[in-house]
């Protein structure tokens, strides 16, 4: 018997704490920012320096804004039970949370709409890629089969490229680290996987890491 079959996995909620962790950690940064812009535009006089103030708020605002645009999806009910959702706003909230800087998202394959824990897996898994390129790089989404029966390979392309931090390890069962707002992302992503049918690997292919998710 594996280490994983041997530990009690987290209640319901406790599992709702430690996502509510992860959330607030993600946006946490840049709302602390926005309150020190604001606190620039407040106390300062000079015009360069309330001009960038501004600049700064406006972009945590949005960072901020498409990290709960995301969180909302990849965590969140997004609708009722059994619903559908479109992959176009999944690419929309996708690209949102990625941003402009040194990760880049490319987005190929399928359209239409599709099982919501299908879509929050292909989320999640978008999300855990970004650990996998510590250094930054592309992060290649390619969906194949149909909306129904989907598959999904994510190429980490980038210096440095390596497994998503903490996923190996609830997939082998091996190593298994404590849940807590920081490996909460790897463990949700493997339930999700589990709940899809959609089993997980991942392996190297030269220097790139492809992230799989196969119907």
């Amino acid at each position: 018997m594996t280490e994983l079959t041997q530990r009690v996995h987290p209640t319901d909620l406790e599992l709702a704490a430690l996502i509510s962790s992860k959330i607030c950690h993600d946006v946490i940064g840049p709302v602390g920012a926005i309150y020190n812009g604001l606190e620039i535009l407040n106390e300062d006089d000079d015009a360069e320096a309330k001009s960038y103030a501004l600049s700064v708020i406006r972009n945590v605002t949005e960072q901020a804004s498409a990290r709960l645009q995301f969180a909302r999806f990849a965590f969140g009910a997004a609708g009722s039970a059994g619903s559908l959702i479109d992959l176009g706003t999944a690419e929309q909230i996708s690209r949102g949370f990625i941003g402009n800087n040194k990760h880049k998202l490319h987005w190929q394959g399928l359209a239409g709409h599709m099982a919501k824990d299908k879509v929050k897996l292909l989320l999640n898994l978008i999300a855990v890629s970004v650990t996998a390129l510590p250094r930054g790089g592309d992060i290649e989404v390619i969906m194949s089969g149909t909306t129904e029966v989907p598959n999904f390979v994510l190429r980490c392309k980038g210096t440095g490229a390596r497994a998503p931090q903490h996923l190996t390890e609830f997939i082998t069962g091996e190593g298994i680290p404590p849940l807590d707002a920081m490996t909460i992302q790897a463990y949700y992503t493997w339930r999700l996987a589990q709940s899809a049918g959609m089993p997980l690997s991942i392996v190297k292919d030269g220097n790139d890491v492809l992230l799989s998710a196969l119907s």
